[in-house]
């Protein structure tokens, strides 16, 4: 079958079943993103191994849908930076820096125990460590977008303490590999950092000052959907510039650029379309793709314990650790719960890491796909923690918006 054929009946399984699990899920009183994600681990290596079916000869079939979830957590990223409340962010400051600094020691110190208890060394317990630090707030804000929650002072800290924790991640991960090579330097620490400050001030200023004026002049244009066009193009050059440019991820550049969009006169055209296109298809291609690239059988019996403890020590890391700055920087007990499991999912940065890991020799196979296991599982844990801690009851109180955070 031609290649392109078999590209457009893999989407149409893919498409459908999401909807129709993120329904049954809905139904169940859960986030419609965990029905995503079941149906895509129903559909992976670990039951159906769908893209190993005999229709499906092509073997870039799974390169091309994985560049096409990439796209779709870009665009879930930049709808996410939309609905952020900008003023309200920056209020959230100092508790989202705690939050995402305490949050990214806690992991490195525990995942760390956990590999030296294993029988690692030093060396390579502390690249465990970090391989749990990184966060994805992708899935947390999609669920918190459900919710109706993502502007609350809780959801502004979650955002801002991801952008910390993805900071500070890079940051050490070069570092790490700068020691483990035995090249590292004060100075090339220091641009690594100076770098990430450069990017993020400049994307922040820039779009800021150019980007109300282009989307203005754009839409005046006798363009077709020009305004899209433009929204698009920024987002995709965003992204690249965070991470070719900046040394950070990708999705932060998305996240900037939704950020920036959203505080212009356009942002209800622009979020009306980018809801149209990232839901109908690409997001949930993105939700999906992670239980299609997961085989939990290759782990093995033997793998099963020291899965199952990652998993629990990933999310009690970030639970702990994240709640803590949350705490320390005024949140109450319930926000920090909230904000800690928020920020307990693991996504793409962590599978990079992973993998500079694994091609350096600094975890070995066992570890890599408990690792793979750890982001899966944490994936979907928080979207059902997150709904177990904003219950709905009628007449009752609703959370405190952002604005009212504590100075």
């Amino acid at each position: 079958m031609d290649p392109v054929l078999q590209l457009l009946l893999a989407l149409f399984i893919i498409v459908v079943m999401a909807k129709s699990a993120g329904y049954l899920s809905t139904r169940l009183g859960q986030p419609s993103v965990l029905g995503e994600l079941l149906i895509g681990l129903i559909l992976g290596p670990t039951v159906l191994n769908m893209l190993h079916w005999p229709v499906f000869g092509d073997p870039h079939l799974e390169e091309t849908i994985s560049y096409l979830a990439h796209l779709g957590v870009l665009i879930l990223m930049f709808v996410a930076g939309m609905e952020v409340d900008l003023e309200a962010m920056l209020k959230a400051g100092r508790p989202a820096v705690l939050a995402g600094v305490i949050g990214v020691i806690a992991p490195i110190l525990l995942g760390g125990l956990q590999g030296w208890l294993s029988g690692f060394d030093l060396a390579h317990s502390a690249f465990i460590g970090l391989t749990l630090a990184a966060t994805s707030v992708s899935i947390s804000a999609q669920t918190l977008m459900e919710l109706q929650v993502l502007r609350t002072r809780v959801g502004m800290g979650l955002l801002g303490a991801a952008v910390v924790d993805d900071v500070l991640v890079v940051l050490l991960l070069s570092v790490f590999m700068g020691v483990a090579a035995g090249s590292s330097s004060l100075l090339s620490v220091l641009w690594v950092l100076a770098r990430m400050v450069i990017f993020l001030v400049l994307a922040i200023w820039l779009g800021g000052k150019i980007l109300p004026r282009l989307g203005a002049l754009v839409e005046r244009l006798p363009i077709s959907e020009g305004v899209m066009a433009l929204a698009l193009a920024v987002t995709f050059l965003y992204a690249w510039a965070a991470e070719a440019l900046g040394g950070m991820a990708a999705i932060t550049g998305a996240f900037i650029a939704g950020l920036i969009f959203g505080r212009t006169p356009l942002r209800e055209e622009i979020e009306h379309g980018m809801h149209t296109l990232a839901y109908a298809w690409l997001v949930p291609v993105f939700f999906v793709s992670i239980g299609l690239e997961t085989n939990a059988r290759a782990l093995g019996v033997s793998g099963i314990p020291f899965a199952l403890i990652m998993v629990v020590v990933a999310v009690l890391s970030k639970v702990i650790g994240c709640g803590l700055g949350a705490r320390l920087g005024g949140f109450t007990n319930g926000e920090a719960l909230r904000l800690g499991v928020g920020m307990s999912s693991r996504g793409e940065v962590g599978l990079i890491v992973a993998t500079v890991g694994m091609s350096s020799g600094l975890i070995d196979d066992l570890v890599f796909a408990s690792v793979v296991i750890m982001v899966l599982v944490t994936t979907l844990l928080t979207p059902i923690m997150l709904r177990a801690l904003y219950p709905r009851p009628a007449g009752g109180p609703q959370p405190r918006p952002a604005a009212e955070i504590d100075q």
